[in-house]
């Protein structure tokens, strides 16, 4: 990414209360690099094959998959989470088994790792002597040079003119899902077109860890050159949307939408990318 400006927050009017996308403020960054897809199963075997490395949701013994997608036996679904009862926690799920341990991704090293938690993603950014990027970077990046964009190809929804641009949900959230892009959970990192800067699927697919603590009103305190989030926090900053997100449910999947979770915390459908140290 070449060193620049940009207006980072929600300039379309889509932001959801309480996420903190505004006030719209001026950030400029110094050049850096950062990966052109998310993290994919293939590589996250070899890390976890050099090191013996065991995830959260290893260590645990479960993480919470969407209930479409579970793959396991009743004995080891551990009932819908509160609030969200499209979620099971489920026994036995984790980056090796998506959908719990009657699944695998045997057909799927060119997907994003899954089931990973903030943590996790530290760990492998040790390992390859990388990092995770601020959320002013994944901003940036995510863009693609176009200044106030809505989505990273620009304002078009997401499937106009009958050409699909990510991986979202399609039917009626959480019952039906019809399909039309081809995918119920994740896609191949590059199944869909990159943007200006040759990023693929920044929004879609899957949730991507950000470095920095989570607070709504930080925009409002943000230094202007490379910010690098609150000193303290409960929670990490997730970005990009995913498979899951719908313009009726969760219209997270544009480029200033922000979401959070603990750094522990493991799920079907959030993984990360990285940028050099």
């Amino acid at each position: 990414m070449p060193a620049g400006s940009f207006t980072m927050g929600d300039s379309s009017g889509d932001r959801n209360p309480g996420d903190g996308e505004i006030p719209l403020h001026r950030v400029t960054l110094d050049a850096f690099e950062i990966d052109a897809t998310t993290v994919t199963n293939d590589d996250f075997a070899v890390f976890a094959d050099d090191t013996g490395y065991r995830t959260e949701a290893e260590t645990f013994g479960f993480s919470a998959v969407f209930h479409l997608a579970v793959t396991a036996s009743r004995s080891d679904v551990m009932g819908p989470a509160a609030g969200a009862p499209w979620w099971f926690g489920v026994r036995g799920a984790d980056w090796r088994h998506p959908g719990g341990a009657n699944s695998s991704i045997d057909d799927l090293g060119d997907h994003p790792v899954v089931h990973v938690s903030w943590n996790d993603a530290m760990a492998y950014c040790e390992w390859a002597g990388r990092r995770l990027p601020t959320e002013a970077e994944w901003e940036y990046a995510a863009r693609g040079s176009l200044e106030a964009a809505k989505y990273p190809w620009g304002d078009e929804e997401v499937d106009a003119g009958g050409v699909w641009r990510a991986n979202i949900w399609q039917g009626e959230f959480p019952r039906t899902n019809t399909l039309d892009d081809g995918y119920l959970t994740t896609a191949p990192v590059r199944a869909f077109s990159p943007n200006g800067y040759g990023l693929f699927q920044s929004v879609g697919n899957v949730w991507e860890w950000c470095s920095d603590w989570f607070d709504p009103r930080f925009y409002a305190v943000s230094p202007e050159r490379n910010p690098r989030g609150p000193g303290r926090g409960g929670a990490r900053v997730l970005r990009g949307g995913s498979y899951l997100c719908h313009i009726s449910y969760c219209n997270r999947y544009r480029n200033s939408a922000r979401s959070q979770n603990t750094a522990d915390s493991s799920m079907g459908n959030a993984g990360f990318r990285t940028v050099a140290s």
